[in-house]
Formats: structure tokens, sequence, C-alpha cells
């Protein structure tokens, strides 16, 4: 598999926002958003080949109960689902970030395994490549994380959250591009529109560490 990065760090959005957890970043993605942070994962990407049996060693060695299959996008990689699978029979909590434009159905009901799964606005200009039937296997353990670079992106998350009932069936969030808009103005959007059940995340790794930091 082809690995760009495999670290211990703290998890810095979603549920266990946080709390400790194995990273682990695969090479590639299918889409290509302009504000994206992590594109060397797929503009010339440096990675290492590692067996899904060397993959989890080095997981096991950190005993993080939590692991997080990222990217790029984690659930293109060739054989993420052996190591899904795995892990879940493990006993890890197997969070998987993907992009909002792949099928998660296969992954559910594995033991442990939540998804974090994006919405990309307009700012994106990869909203067209959402899977919004992705939508009817999401649970209260899951999240939709709606990237916002704009007042387009938080007006097209309500519109989305509120026609697919997210604030009922799983865990809406707010999560702005860094540097891109303002966080004031977010939370003036959210009162505005009676945004209840949703949340606002900042992504704590880019206020502990310099925002374009690798590896933590």
């Amino acid at each position: 598999m082809k690995v760009i990065e495999l670290f211990l760090s703290v998890n810095g959005e979603g549920l266990k926002s946080g709390e400790l957890a194995t990273f682990v970043r695969f090479a590639g993605c299918n889409l290509r958003c302009p504000y994206c942070d992590t594109k060397y994962s797929y503009e010339n990407p440096k990675y290492i080949e590692m067996s899904i049996d060397e993959i989890i060693s080095k997981i096991e060695s950190f005993k993080a109960h939590n692991v997080t299959l990222t990217g790029g996008e984690p659930l293109i990689q060739k054989d993420i689902d052996i190591l899904i699978k795995k892990l879940s029979d493990k006993g890890y909590r197997v969070e998987l970030e993907t992009n909002g434009s792949v099928d998660i159905s296969k992954y559910v009901g594995l033991k442990g395994v939540v998804f974090t799964l994006d919405y990309k606005g307009p700012t994106s200009l990869m909203e067209d490549k959402m899977l919004l039937e992705n939508y009817k296997y999401l649970t209260k353990n899951d999240v939709v994380k709606f990237v916002c670079g704009s007042t387009k992106d938080l007006e097209k998350a309500r519109d989305i959250i509120l026609k697919y009932k997210l604030d009922e069936i799983t865990n809406p969030f707010l999560s702005p591009v860094f540097g891109e808009i303002s966080l004031e103005g977010m939370v003036d959007f959210m009162k505005e529109n009676n945004l209840n059940h949703v949340r606002l995340q900042l992504q704590i790794h880019k206020i502990i560490w310099d925002k374009d930091k690798r590896g933590v």
C-alpha cells in the first residue's frame, strides 16, 4: 500500500477531537479541490510501499485505540478493504476520512468503523462529485464535515443539512478552510439560521503546530 505518512498525534477534527490517534495517510485522490491542504498526497507524492501487516505492526506499536485512515482519498487505495477489516477485527476504532465522492456501503456494519464524510461545497469546484446516497448509511457515530471557504459554502451546508435531516441522523460539522473565512462570520451564520445540533469545528492541529507542518 502507498503510505505517505504514518504517525501518532491527537485527533484534530471530528467526534474524537483531542484524543490520541494513529494516522495513516495514503497517496492518491480522485478530487482536485483548490484549497486542499494535503496536495502532497497526490502531486508527485513521496510514499513508501508497506504491506498490510507492516502497517498494522506500526499501528500496534503506538498503542492508540483510535486509527484514522486518511489521504488523499483512502477508499481508493488498493486493498484498503482488507486493512479496514483486519483493524476492525482487532478492536480498533477506525475512522475513515473520506471526501464524499466514494461509495461507503461496503464498510457499513464493521465493528468500530466510523465515517467522517466530507461535503465539498461550491468553492471546491468538486461539488458535482458528491455521492449523496452515502447519507442513508450514516448514524450518530459518524460525521458529515462541510468544508466552508465562503458564504456560498455555508448556505449550501445549511440546505443539505435541512434537506437530508443530517442534524437528526448524524453529526454535521462546519469546518473552515484555514484562513479563507471568518470564524465569527460562521458563528453569526449559525445563529441567524438556527443551526442547532450543528458544530463549528476548528482543526486543532493547525492551532497547536504550524498550519503546514506534516506528521502531526
